[in-house]
């Protein structure tokens, strides 16, 4: 009765946004650096969403379906809202992981999340957009080694660059991630993180380092030229 959104997804991928041992905590100066508060919301965050699933399925256990109903809407409601990635390396695994390995598991996490990824129109497609991203996310965190992460980055970056999110860093970053993680990828994801980096005046130096790298490596003649010409536009803005 009550999965519609949560059981379907949203309690079966469990906690997410977990701090990522790969990626070793920053030098700082004394209190200086955010990395300890934020590892902190990260785990609140985390440690809110499974509190609210336990006790949801405390009550369905326990027959108190009207309780059960309130701790669902307040799932709803949570994964709903933005949350925003305050430090990338506590969100975004490394870039040393290596899409090797025929992963039967991350493949079907990859399927699922393509069933939701862009279905539906107003709240119906900020759901959607929203489980696909926790499946993704649980593919990438709990399958590094598997071949599809370099697919599931992709999806990712264009998630977060949708409307539902608007986190242009963090699309960007997943962006870049997929061509680390498969470097042999025919995805536009290196022009995909330049117009990000670009268009939004995030870093105009890495835009036109990634548009030379679309140039020199992408196969596709409209790409290459688009490069080309954005290229030759940023050069004579300095």
């Amino acid at each position: 009765m009550y999965k519609r959104l949560i059981g379907v997804t949203l309690l079966a991928v469990g906690a997410s946004w977990p701090a990522l041992a790969d990626n070793p905590k920053p030098s700082g100066k004394g209190d200086k650096t955010d990395y300890e508060l934020v590892k902190a919301l990260n785990q609140c965050r985390s440690h809110y969403q499974a509190t609210l699933e336990q006790l949801r399925a405390w009550y369905i256990a326990n027959g108190d379906l009207e309780k059960a109903r309130w701790a669902e809407d307040e799932l709803r409601q949570y994964h709903r809202m933005t949350k925003q990635a305050f430090r990338l390396d506590l969100v975004v695994p490394a870039e040393t992981l290596q899409a090797k390995e025929n992963v039967p598991e991350a493949n079907e996490l990859y399927r699922r999340a393509m069933t939701y990824k862009d279905k539906g129109w107003g709240s119906d497609y900020v759901d959607n957009q929203r489980r696909a991203e926790l499946l993704l996310v649980q593919l990438v965190t709990n399958y590094p080694q598997s071949d599809k992460i370099g697919d599931a980055a992709y999806q990712l970056g264009d998630i977060y660059e949708s409307r539902a999110y608007r986190q242009y860093r963090l699309a960007a970053t997943y962006f870049e991630r997929s061509v680390k993680w498969n470097p042999t990828t025919q995805l536009d994801a290196r022009l995909r993180a330049a117009r990000l980096y670009d268009r939004n005046t995030i870093d105009r130096n890495r835009a036109r380092e990634l548009y030379q790298e679309v140039i020199t490596h992408d196969t596709d003649t409209r790409r290459i030229q688009e490069a080309q010409r954005r290229l030759a536009e940023l050069s004579g803005q300095r």
